[in-house]
């Protein structure tokens, strides 16, 4: 796939939704209709290439330094007028289009996961469930949560639900991408998620999808989900379990031979099986257990086939759901999603939506860079914080008439792999202060 191609798929997708844009503004049949500089696909357009500076100098390099090109008020005055909806939109179409043109594979892995995006705003532009004072702030700032599911094998985020931080719910949110995923023709989804992922609830909606999951859970000595199964008496195993999940205390409900009853109890979610109803479902699933570099154990749960899967392929799986990890750093700190240009809270999700499109663009022409292996000592990748601000420039109005040879310029943009460095993981994470707006708002 070109980077003619990539463009072409990403122009397409944002006129799509300019041709309806009335499904996605606050006054439908009156804002957004005028032929203005900043008209829809404009705005969209911008959104997705602005960088960290300032409204009004994102403006002059998107317009090429036109004196005519709009202000910053007049942006402002516009994107008040379109909903999340629109940037969402095109993210999804966007997304499905890349995936139409490329080969699939057998498998595909997806990562779950979420971070808190922290900005400033105002009493009169946000509402009590975004604000958060903990001391970090002499007024305090703003959060919103992101969950999201990423593909390991793309490197490019599949779906995402914004939630404000004090209605943060990890597990409906999986719950709710899992049931509106689409899978591919011919092709296994495999839901990947740490500990805090690790539920009956959220085994149950992606089986009923006929897809598999791989969750992290708390040892086998603690009171979690995997606590007093019969196990063998080794440190390392990988056992085959059934369960049956009940919601009723009576005890004349029937259970499978070679079965164990659990009991789900009223505090948590479980959308199959009411509370207090005598129905019963039905769960199968695998316990691995190992040891891991500290000398303590790591215990994992799966329904992937053992033939297919056995322990040391599950242990490599899980160790590169990490990539959504370092996926975060790089949305917030290479993208730019720490930067925000607004104080309102519907604008911020305009911002998340458009910055994990220009995300996805810039790892899908990285993956279709060709890199040439000489006779060096490390294989070479491309650097993403090069790559990204090639097409952010990429992406703008002027490029439509300038000849850019993104492949290119993404091929004299390489760093060495080097897989064998670790580094300690920090026990307590480092609180970064949003950047305050006004340093923008030149």
């Amino acid at each position: 796939m070109s980077h003619e191609s990539v463009k072409a798929v990403f122009s397409d997708s944002v006129n799509h939704i300019a041709s309806n844009i009335s499904l996605y503004v606050v006054d439908p049949g009156k804002d957004l209709t005028r032929n203005r500089k900043m008209g829809a696909a404009n705005l969209i357009s911008f959104m997705v290439s602005c960088g960290s500076s300032s409204t009004r100098l994102e403006l002059l390099d998107f317009f090429d330094m036109d004196p005519n090109a709009p202000s910053a008020s007049a942006y402002n005055q516009q994107r008040v007028k379109l909903k999340p909806d629109a940037l969402e939109a095109v993210f999804h179409q966007f997304n499905s289009s890349v995936l139409a043109m490329e080969k699939n594979s057998s498998c595909r892995f997806l990562a779950a996961d979420g971070s808190t995006f922290t900005f400033f705003s105002k009493p009169s532009f946000s509402t009590p469930e975004y604000f958060v004072s903990e001391g970090h702030s002499d007024k305090g700032f703003y959060s919103m949560h992101l969950n999201a599911l990423y593909d390991l094998q793309r490197h490019t985020y599949t779906d995402a639900l914004i939630q404000p931080v004090h209605q943060k719910d990890e597990f409906r949110a999986f719950c709710d991408m899992v049931d509106r995923h689409v899978p591919l023709p011919d092709t296994r989804d495999v839901f990947i998620g740490d500990r805090g992922y690790c539920s009956y609830n959220n085994m149950a909606h992606v089986t009923e999808k006929n897809q598999y999951f791989l969750f992290r859970t708390k040892d086998i000595y603690s009171k979690g989900l995997v606590a007093n199964f019969d196990f063998p008496d080794a440190d390392s195993f990988d056992i085959q379990v059934n369960v049956t999940l009940v919601r009723s205390h009576k005890k004349t409900i029937p259970v499978k031979e070679g079965f164990y009853k659990r009991f789900v109890d009223a505090a948590a979610s479980f959308d199959y099986v009411a509370y207090g109803s005598l129905d019963t479902y039905d769960l199968s699933f695998r316990i691995v257990r190992f040891p891991i570099s500290d000398g303590s154990y790591e215990c994992l749960v799966t329904n992937l086939q053992a033939e297919e899967f056995p322990s040391e392929r599950i242990k490599l799986l899980y160790h590169a759901r990490w990539a959504i990890e370092g996926s975060f750093r790089k949305l917030k700190y290479t993208i730019g999603l720490s930067n925000f240009h607004t104080y309102r809270p519907e604008c911020i999700k305009q911002e998340i939506w458009a910055k994990l499109i220009a995300y996805n663009i810039t790892e899908v022409l990285i993956n279709h860079t060709i890199i040439k292996k000489g006779n060096t000592k490390y294989e070479y990748k491309v650097n993403f914080s090069m790559a990204a601000h090639i097409c952010r420039v990429f992406l703008r109005l002027t490029t439509e008439k300038d000849s850019l040879d993104v492949m290119s310029l993404l091929c004299r943009e390489m760093i060495p792999l080097r897989n064998e460095r670790q580094y300690p993981r920090l026990k307590t994470a480092h609180f970064r202060k949003p950047r305050y707006f006004l340093y923008r708002a030149a």
